[in-house]
């Protein structure tokens, strides 16, 4: 009965270390993005062989990006991209498709965003300070007639 007990623990232990995988992005259903033949296929054969891209290119709309990932996840750890595919085809003026470029993981790189923070004076000051601090600030509407003066009889 002990043997059977530890053989079960050993098992499900060795299951919680299998990782599971995610897809994400462009999965190709029958054609892959890799078999589209610069010079001979246009945007109309790309679109009907292998769908609407995941994007297109800012700069450019003569660029298609078919992009898919995969993820590994072992046990409680975070999630690791272990597979990436991206495809950019990018067409002539005349539709025709000029080049087909491959990416893969190896040709990632890692982007440092910038983490500056713009100040702003209402964190100088305190709570009190900025519930209170238009009191007496208010200024009262002048006269155009008479800016400055004495308020006279209002005329008709």
């Amino acid at each position: 009965m002990r043997k059977a007990i530890l053989t079960a623990l050993a098992v499900s232990l060795a299951a919680a270390c299998t990782p599971s995988r995610d897809f994400h992005g462009y999965i190709p259903d029958e054609a892959l993005p890799q078999d589209i033949e610069p010079g001979v296929d246009t945007r109309s054969t790309v679109l009907a062989r292998l769908g609407s891209p995941s994007t297109s290119s800012i700069f450019d709309d003569n660029t298609w990006i078919y992009m898919s990932a995969a993820r590994e996840r072992i046990a409680w750890q975070r999630p690791k991209v272990s597979q990436r595919n991206i495809t950019a085809i990018r067409f002539g003026d005349d539709d025709l498709v000029a080049e087909v470029l491959e990416y893969d993981i190896d040709d990632g790189q890692v982007v440092n965003y910038a983490s500056r923070e713009t100040p702003t004076r209402g964190r100088e000051l305190g709570f009190l300070e900025q519930i209170f601090g238009s009191v007496g600030a208010v200024r009262l509407p002048v006269d155009e007639e008479n800016p400055g003066g004495i308020p006279g009889p209002t005329r008709r």
